[in-house]
């Protein structure tokens, strides 16, 4: 942990003021695009940061440098904070064994295809697809690509282990592929 964060967390246990905002402007931005990708609705997406940083400003106290960085600590109560709303507001998922599509039959030759070749085209459908996934794969899917955190950190904002992470990664990749190849039906 850098001396600079160390005063942060110091101000942040305060209560003081620049310090809130010191904070705010430094993973604000992060922190509302994190949001942001898994709820589309701009009032929700605000609210539901408010909430995160209210939450993070009254449980400083607990935050452990040596279970995390401080940025992993703040990304995994927007994620609770985020999962939490969105069980709340549940959205439509496609269901795969009603349309008697196997999502998961996919070679890795498949999924690499979708997923190897970046071009704007890929990634609209890729955006398109995130949106029928649960929640909790949406965000594990944004983490690993989005914000390019590892498989440890993910593990730990998602309360689980990184092999359980490669596993979800690996079959949200598949579901994605199968829903991409629905939506170019």
């Amino acid at each position: 942990m850098t001396g600079t964060e160390v005063s942060l967390i110091e101000g942040l246990q305060r209560q003081d003021r620049s310090a809130q905002q010191q904070m705010l402007d430094s993973y604000g931005r992060d922190v509302f695009a994190q949001i942001a990708r898994l709820i589309p609705a701009i009032e929700d997406a605000e609210e539901v940061y408010q909430d995160v940083f209210v939450k993070v400003f009254r449980n400083i106290g607990k935050y452990d440098g040596e279970k995390s960085s401080l940025r992993t600590w703040v990304s995994r109560i927007a994620y609770n904070e985020t999962i939490s709303f969105l069980r709340k507001k549940p959205a439509a998922v496609i269901s795969y064994e009603d349309q008697g599509i196997d999502a998961y039959a996919l070679t890795d030759a498949e999924v690499e295809e979708t997923f190897g070749q970046p071009n704007a085209e890929t990634v609209q459908l890729i955006r398109a697809a995130l949106k029928h996934l649960p929640p909790d794969e949406r965000a594990i899917i944004t983490m690993f690509y989005y914000e390019e955190m590892s498989l440890k950190e993910i593990a730990y904002v998602t309360e689980s282990i990184p092999t359980t992470i490669a596993s979800k990664l690996s079959r949200t990749r598949r579901k994605l592929c199968r829903i991409i190849k629905m939506i170019q039906s």
